[in-house]
């Protein structure tokens, strides 16, 4: 594979992610958004804006010679402080680059950000039908944590969630 670089996404970036976000929004489960995202929505996804935390929480686009071939999160789990080693993971790869290893290449990142920002635990939250997803988690060595039974409706079916999570240090 060419060389893939990872960086944080910046607001240039923007278009080609909402494109990739909203191919999933309109042709999938992998989000329970049902409405595609306008920009500005979008800026709050990948926490292009009023980001205090920064330092912390961010997006990352995924590049292969220069273009975007996905997106990747870290976001807050939870506001409460208790929670403040525990984040949310996420990784959206384009459609016309899915199965080339990209998913994998931007897990290791995140659980290296991770660990040079003091997190302890990493967590996935997957729609129970996206098996790529669950195959990509599971091969990186997150773990099922958590079923919930009939939690979302998105193309008029009911649909479970399952928790994946990874303790990285």
């Amino acid at each position: 594979m060419a060389t893939v670089t990872i960086n944080p996404a910046t607001n240039s970036d923007l278009p080609e992610l909402l494109r990739i976000y909203n191919y999933y929004v309109l042709n999938s489960t992998a989000t329970f958004d049902e409405v595609p995202l306008t920009e500005t929505e979008m800026m709050q996804v990948l926490l292009l804006t009023n980001n205090s935390e920064a330092d912390r929480y961010r997006s990352f686009t995924i590049k292969k010679q220069n273009l975007i071939c996905g997106y990747a999160i870290i976001s807050k789990h939870h506001p409460r402080s208790a929670y403040l080693k525990t984040a949310n993971v996420a990784v959206y790869i384009a459609p016309e680059f899915v199965r080339q290893g990209f998913g994998g290449i931007a897990l290791d990142f995140l659980e290296k950000w991770a660990a040079q920002h003091q997190f302890h635990v990493l967590i996935a939250i997957i729609c129970a039908e996206n098996e790529s997803s669950i195959a990509l988690f599971s091969k990186k060595g997150y773990f099922k944590c958590a079923h919930l039974k009939e939690v979302g409706i998105k193309f008029g079916r009911v649909l479970d969630v399952v928790y994946y999570q990874k303790i990285i240090n």
